[in-house]
């Protein structure tokens, strides 16, 4: 089963369960490659019993992140399975792994073995908090670790109120992350004819996105907290509310500022906002003054108002609206694919789009869905024979 697209011709075998590593391999699928599920005989993936949500008997938390890929079963603690995985591996040109680290290895697959296998495989190992260190080899699960690694302290209404962000975002980043280090060492192995193992953990994950909340930290010695919808280095940037629920509105610049302010009856010279530092001393109070002019205005009104001035301006949109929207649509960002039991569905699709020098759009639109568990066990099987 073969993709189109920038990966096209190379083989990625997934031994990978639960988010981030199916993430990773969903992406390398998305870009073209052929990726090999390797699943649990009669259980599989981990994620193929989180729900519900569940239709037809299949996890939609399973679906979100397995497109473009086959399954096939192996239990690797039996001898004949093991031998089915060397010859997978010598046909690979990436491994995907993201066992408790040190497990692989017991089961006689640590990157030595692999690379003795074929020396030309990229392997990706994603762990939770690292594979080394004081705590390396700890368990690692999304929550657990967007707390660990500060995300939560960041996320909330206050500083009494740590939250998590509303999806698995250390599994997604890890995986992101993950994906982006492959690619780069196939990029390197088109040097040096040789692969190389590539680590990335859900901490890491979490850390590589700290931005300015980190140099906050690391350069001004100030320790970030969460303060709700409202930004903690810009303002007026934020969600606010009108007569008839809520807007975001983001002031980014001071001549953002001195469009915007007259439009919420404020003078942009108020020496007490007058410039981005003394908004974000006085954040409150500026909060209190614009809510108190929309107080008396529709969502939609102000909508038009502000994107008639140029000031970024949007909803807050339900998932459902998201998926209905037309604009999402036409980014290709849902994907219809023909599931063997539930039929025609609709899925999260590629966040990338490819076009050639002359502007053509050359994205790849044949999405498969993902697959039952062991779907494929007799066409690699039989694909490994010749």
């Amino acid at each position: 089963m073969t993709g189109s697209g920038p990966l096209a011709g190379l083989i990625v075998v997934d031994l990978t369960r639960a988010l981030a590593g199916p993430h990773a391999g969903m992406m390398l699928g998305d870009l073209g490659a052929r990726v090999i599920k390797v699943e649990q005989p009669q259980v599989g993936d981990d994620s193929r019993g989180w729900g519900p949500p569940f239709v037809a008997g299949e996890s939609t938390y399973f679906l979100s992140a397995n497109r473009n890929k086959e399954s096939v079963t192996l239990d690797l603690k039996r001898s004949e399975d093991k031998v089915v995985l060397e010859r997978l591996v010598a046909r690979a040109d990436v491994v995907l792994e993201n066992f408790r680290p040190g497990t692989l290895e017991r089961l006689g697959f640590g990157f030595e073995r692999i690379h003795a296998i074929n020396s030309r495989v990229v392997q990706l190992s994603i762990s939770g908090f690292g594979h080394d260190g004081p705590e390396g080899g700890r368990a690692g699960y999304d929550q657990i670790a967007q707390g660990e690694a500060g995300l939560m302290s960041l996320t909330g209404s206050g500083p009494d109120d740590p939250q998590r962000v509303g999806v698995p975002i250390a599994d997604l980043l890890a995986g992101i992350y993950g994906a982006y280090g492959v690619l780069a060492a196939l990029l390197d192995r088109e040097r040096s004819g040789k692969g190389q193992l590539v680590r990335t953990s859900l901490l890491a994950g979490i850390v590589g996105v700290h931005a300015f909340e980190g140099t906050r930290w690391t350069v001004a010695s100030e320790v970030g907290r969460a303060q709700g919808n409202h930004h903690p280095s810009i303002a007026p940037y934020g969600y606010f509310n009108c007569r008839d629920g809520g807007i975001q509105i983001s002031v980014g610049s001071e001549l953002l500022w001195r469009q915007f302010a007259p439009l919420v009856s404020i003078d942009p010279a108020d020496l007490r906002w007058a410039s981005n530092t003394d908004r974000v001393l006085n954040r409150d109070e500026l909060i209190l003054a614009i809510e108190r002019a929309l107080a008396s205005r529709d969502r939609e009104h102000l909508l038009k108002v502000f994107n008639t001035a140029g000031i970024p301006v949007g909803r807050v949109r339900s998932m459902s609206e998201v998926y209905e929207w037309e604009q999402t649509r036409s980014q290709g960002l849902v994907v219809g694919v023909d599931h063997p039991t539930l039929g025609p569905i609709d899925l999260p699709g590629p966040p990338l789009r490819f076009f050639d020098s002359k502007g053509e759009e050359t994205t790849g639109r044949d999405h498969t869905s993902p697959p039952l568990l062991g779907q494929h066990d007799a066409i690699v099987r039989e694909w490994l024979e010749r």
